[in-house]
């Protein structure tokens, strides 16, 4: 089997992912999710879930996850878009992208937020300057 790599973004983060054949293993960042604070793993397991939820076995894939650039839980909320995304690409199930967007919109839709840019002769991005009357 060829290697696929799959990306994911949030905010500034960037995830990608190496899928590899395998028996369902998570590496994030070169540890396995084991690893990881409970609500982390707990969030990268997510898609895993629910692929298991709905077919029964866990994925033949290993996931190997590097992320880049961004905060941590933005590079988690990235890692499990590329898993979701991955997991959708490789079965083409339609009842699974279904059981994601019924879970959880944004583990496969990537949310467009940014941060909104400074204007020229303001302090922040909305906020004005004072002017006073006396």
């Amino acid at each position: 089997m060829v290697q696929q790599i799959f990306s994911g973004k949030r905010k500034t983060a960037v995830a990608k992912l190496r899928l590899n054949p395998g028996n369902g293993k998570i590496f994030y960042n070169y540890l396995p999710v084991s690893e990881l604070s409970l609500f982390h793993r707990l969030a990268l397991l997510e898609p895993v879930r629910i692929y298991e939820r709905e077919f029964g076995e866990l994925p033949k894939h290993d996931f190997f996850i590097k992320t880049m650039s961004g905060g941590k839980e933005a590079q988690i909320e990235a890692s499990r878009l590329a898993i979701a995304k991955a997991l959708l690409k490789t079965t083409g199930s339609d009842t699974l992208k279904k059981a994601f967007l019924n879970y959880d919109r944004n583990m496969i839709v990537p949310d467009a937020r940014r941060k909104e840019t400074r204007k020229p002769g303001d302090s922040k991005a909305r906020a004005k300057r004072q002017k006073s009357y006396r």
